[in-house]
């Protein structure tokens, strides 16, 4: 039976060096592989590029690698309510690649399914076609994306087995699914890791054929980036 269970997260990230592209999968916070960016932070990577929808907020998930300037470049859809994040771009101490985030998904799943690029109308007639490559079909525009190409993904499952078959819960599906195989390396952090045959087969989100190492988390940390609450009557 195959087993791509690793015993930590240190063994887990085995291979990451200065100057990788990771992709790390997440919306918000809800989602978010914050074992493998604590280990990141504590191995002290730097110049990284990072594709990602958002970079966490000040204190935790990514940005505690922005806070340590860790990050050269991100690319992601969404500034969000990190304050550090806003600076460091400001200041042209980070380089951003801001992208619709349709095509952000998208341009994941096309380095899952292994095509070099794909055609959007999202971008069309703005800063974001600039030096890209636009052809019409059927009278409308459409911009050629390229498909990401990253050393390693970090993603965040709910439960997961020793096969590297993952399920997600809620909206933690988010950007973790097309992540998932769109890299060199996948790892996988779950928060329950069962053992190969646990899962019902049609409760799967990820075929553990997408996912190269998986292991099981010693911390989640449940934030709410926005709460919302009534007034009382």
């Amino acid at each position: 039976m195959i087993n791509k269970t690793v015993a930590n997260v240190g063994e887990a990230l085995k291979g990451v060096e200065d100057g990788m592209t990771f992709m790390l999968g997440g919306f918000g916070l809800c989602g978010i592989p914050e074992n493998a960016i604590d280990e990141l932070v504590r191995l002290g990577i730097k110049d990284i590029t990072c594709i990602s929808n958002n970079a966490g907020v000040d204190d935790f998930g990514l940005g505690l690698l922005l806070q340590n300037h860790q990050i050269r470049k991100m690319i992601s859809s969404y500034v969000g309510e990190n304050d550090e994040f806003e600076r460091q771009m400001l200041s042209g101490e980070l380089e951003v690649e801001l992208t619709p985030q349709g095509t952000l998904a998208e341009k994941c799943r096309a380095a899952q399914a292994g095509f070099p690029a794909f055609y959007t109308p999202a971008g069309y007639g703005t800063e974001v076609a600039e030096g890209k490559e636009t052809r019409e079909f059927d009278g409308k525009m459409y911009v050629l994306e390229p498909a990401f190409k990253a050393d390693f993904a970090f993603v965040k499952a709910w439960k997961g087995d020793e096969a590297g078959n993952l399920i997600f819960k809620g909206t933690a599906r988010n950007f973790n699914p097309c992540m998932c195989g769109a890299a060199t390396i996948t790892v996988a952090e779950v928060e329950e890791l069962l053992p190969a045959g646990s899962l019902d087969p049609n409760e799967i989100h990820i075929p553990g054929i997408f996912v190269q190492r998986i292991f099981q988390g010693e911390k989640f940390e449940k934030r709410i980036e926005q709460r919302t609450v009534r007034q009382k009557a």
